[in-house]
């Protein structure tokens, strides 16, 4: 029994190395406002054009920002759950063989 919790633990530690090591992205009015994060939500960078402070007021800017953090952010959610359910497939897949060989 405590050797499936830590195969477990230590199956959740790769995934979560790997989540460090995907890059997601958002972007807003057409890439003129870019964010890059890992699959763990990390916020890694943001680039916002030259052109948008010409055009821009602060309210766009921060709008513009707040959409582009969410599509990261929700690519980055995507990402992790599909992680996790092949995760728990390839662990838990075995068992269900288990139990149907009655």
């Amino acid at each position: 029994m405590f050797d499936k919790l830590f195969q477990a633990q230590q199956k959740a530690e790769e995934i979560k190395a790997r989540l460090n090591n995907i890059s997601v992205s958002g972007e807003a009015e057409g890439g003129k406002v870019r964010v890059v994060a890992t699959a763990n939500k990390e916020i890694k960078e943001i680039v916002i054009s030259e052109e948008i402070f010409q055009d821009g007021d602060k309210e766009q800017i921060e709008e513009l920002l707040i959409v582009a953090l969410n599509k990261a952010l929700t690519q980055a959610e995507n990402v992790s759950q599909t992680e996790m359910q092949a995760a728990t497939q390839d662990m838990f897949g075995g068992l269900g063989n288990l139990f149907n060989k009655g």
